[in-house]
């Protein structure tokens, strides 16, 4: 299979961006550092708040830091308050992934969830945080250091990327735009999506992505938000 470095490279060699996109991509980055730093200073004392009880109903720092793959495919350090009780791996997640994009009806059957529904390394508090969303919220400091977007595919993690051709050969497109905190697989049905459907919406979001579009998902996105926080 081919590494991740190497499909990096090929990226790089095709990337061409034309006058119009650059004009829109510095919109949307300006977008990004006015609304992200706004929020950064409003939303500190629930930040805080949120740290403390992440930290204190649990052994284990308040912050998690996870390397994901971005822009170009250059890797970069995720931030989210912990939902995950300390020192437990991964590997159920990543045998559940694999399986699931092995099964043909159950990668596209709806329902066929990406996340484990019953998860036993996830905290009582972190349950709560994951389902508000309000996990996500240290990404805004991501989205300040230009490592993500507040619209754009979900963050990949470096080893689903080496998964994904295998059930989408579409899915390098994700990687010519930084990933986001909201996209289209949110405001479409979230966790909720067969696999397919939310990598194809990932891809087809790069295909459709405007202005105009970042503003109509972000308008979409708290709606959305209260309603899987509600179910």
């Amino acid at each position: 299979m081919t590494n991740l470095s190497e499909r990096r490279r090929a990226l790089h060699r095709r990337h061409s961006e034309p006058p119009s996109r650059l004009g829109r991509e510095a919109a949307k980055r300006t977008l990004d550092v006015v609304v992200s730093l706004i929020a950064l200073l409003v939303l500190a004392p629930l930040l805080a708040a949120l740290w403390l009880l992440a930290r204190s109903t649990s052994p284990g720092p308040g912050f998690f830091r996870q390397e994901r793959v971005g822009l170009r495919m250059r890797r970069f350090s995720m931030l989210k308050l912990r939902t995950m009780y300390v020192s437990r791996g991964d590997q159920i997640h990543r045998d559940y992934v694999a399986g699931l994009l092995a099964d043909e009806a159950a990668a596209s059957r709806p329902g066929g969830l990406f996340k484990l529904q019953s998860d036993p390394r996830i905290t009582p508090v972190g349950a709560w945080l994951r389902r508000t969303s309000l996990d996500e919220l240290p990404q805004l400091l991501n989205v300040l250091r230009g490592e993500m977007s507040l619209v754009g595919p979900r963050p990949a993690l470096p080893w689903e990327a080496e998964m994904w051709p295998l059930a989408y050969p579409d899915y390098q497109r994700r990687f010519e735009v930084r990933p986001g905190m909201t996209g289209l697989w949110q405001v479409s049905g979230r966790s909720r999506l067969p696999v397919r459907e939310w990598l194809y919406l990932d891809a087809e979001y790069v295909r459709r992505r405007s202005f105009g579009l970042d503003l109509a998902i972000l308008a979409r996105t708290l709606p959305a938000l209260f309603r899987e926080g509600a179910s």
